[in-house]
């Protein structure tokens, strides 16, 4: 990545994407894309994906493009997923189980270290050979598997004392799915995902479309 240029939000979104798309091209054999192919795959114009790319510093053939495992190796380097790194995931109701269950994670760069949840019916259940844990254990593994992000999939009432006991335990970034907003140290950075909202927004647009108005992205 080019020294002293901070990488704007939008764009690390879009890299994470674009990541996606060339483990896409790399398992089919895809040795080399155009910026125009890859932008088109990733659903953004070639002059948006250029400016993304040219935080990773120099990279890219004139007349060539991009070696896809090249471009695919830096990007990951930028986004810190070259190697597996190691999330805990708190709550194992319907969406926790289904997020446990999701084998997608390791394919992109993480791996799920502990599962954990409250409720003592849960502890000890098998999900994909992971057995879920009391939260007494939280500290224990998150120290061993030197755990950095922790996902909450709990719900609302019980989001912000899971989040403490994660920043007690030294996650230092959290994933949320609780409808929830979350207050944490300044060192400790939280996403936010929040499924209806995101309904609630493609409403929104269904709504102007159907009064035929233009909406402005």
């Amino acid at each position: 990545m080019s020294e002293g240029r901070a990488v704007p939000e939008a764009t690390v979104a879009r890299l994470a994407v674009y990541l996606r798309v060339l483990s896409t091209m790399c398992d089919g054999g895809v040795l080399t894309v155009s910026s125009e192919a890859l932008a088109n795959a990733a659903g953004v114009n070639s002059a948006k994906l250029r400016k993304d790319l040219s935080y990773l510093g120099s990279i890219g053939t004139r007349g060539v493009g991009y070696l896809v495992e090249v471009l695919r190796e830096r990007i990951s380097t930028c986004l810190g997923v070259s190697e597996h790194r190691a999330v805990v995931l708190v709550g194992i109701g319907n969406l926790g189980h289904a997020l446990a269950g999701y084998g997608g994670f390791r394919s992109r760069g993480f791996r799920i270290a502990g599962l954990f949840d409250a409720d003592p019916n849960r502890v000890g259940e098998d999900i994909c050979g992971l057995r879920v844990r009391g939260m007494a254990d939280m500290q224990a593994v998150v120290t061993r598997e030197s755990v950095s992000i922790g996902v909450i999939a709990t719900p609302a009432e019980a989001a912000q004392e899971v989040c403490d006991r994660l920043v007690a335990a030294g996650v230092t970034s959290i994933l949320n799915f609780a409808p929830a907003v979350l207050v944490v140290p300044d060192n400790v950075d939280v996403r936010k995902v929040d499924l209806a909202v995101e309904l609630q927004i493609l409403s929104f647009h269904e709504q102007r479309k159907a009064a035929g108005l233009t909406v402005v992205l």
